[in-house]
């Protein structure tokens, strides 16, 4: 199988810790999580995902807003600098543990939390991150599906690069 998800909940995956909008969603959550920690292919989308799922039945789901669409550009335009390819509808990937230590670094140094602005969950984000992830349903540690090889992405390099690029306008949106 492939877990289908959109771009900012690559973000919310780093430090999602068991909580959420309902023990529907959190278990749903739990089971995503828990299928990407063993290794299971994403591809990524621009509609309602598999972290959605369980919000779909409600009248005026925040999925389907315009802002939430704004979020996953925003998510989508960090994540391609930090990682050196594009993250868009059809990109598909494993997270492994290099990956996701990437990935945290440049969300706890702030370079990936754009798309993050006005979300109600931001401050509990920022503690867990501030934490060093150890609440968070995702670890590091290589997963059993790695085949060995290693990324040739250096997150500090990485980091300072996404840092030294020039104004960017999605900076500059913000959502409610």
């Amino acid at each position: 199988m492939t877990v289908r998800l959109r771009a900012h909940h690559l973000l919310c995956l780093l430090t999602y810790s068991g909580k959420g909008y309902s023990s529907a969603f959190t278990t749903n959550l739990d089971s995503v999580a828990d299928r990407i920690q063993l290794g299971e292919e994403i591809v990524v989308v621009s509609e309602a995902d598999d972290v959605c799922a369980p919000l779909l039945a409600e009248s005026d789901v925040h999925c389907h807003r315009e802002s939430v669409m704004r979020r996953d550009d925003v998510a989508a335009a960090e994540l391609s600098a930090i990682l050196g390819y594009s993250i868009r509808p059809g990109t598909a990937f494993r997270m492994d543990g290099e990956l996701i230590t990437t990935m945290r670094d440049a969300f706890v140094a702030g370079v990936t939390r754009s798309a993050c602005s006005g979300c109600e969950w931001f401050d509990l984000c920022s503690t867990t991150a501030a934490a060093h992830y150890v609440d968070a349903r995702l670890t590091a540690r290589r997963s059993p599906s790695d085949s060995g090889s290693r990324s040739t992405i250096r997150p500090a390099a990485v980091l300072q690069s996404a840092r030294a690029l020039p104004d960017d306008p999605l900076s500059k949106l913000s959502f409610p």
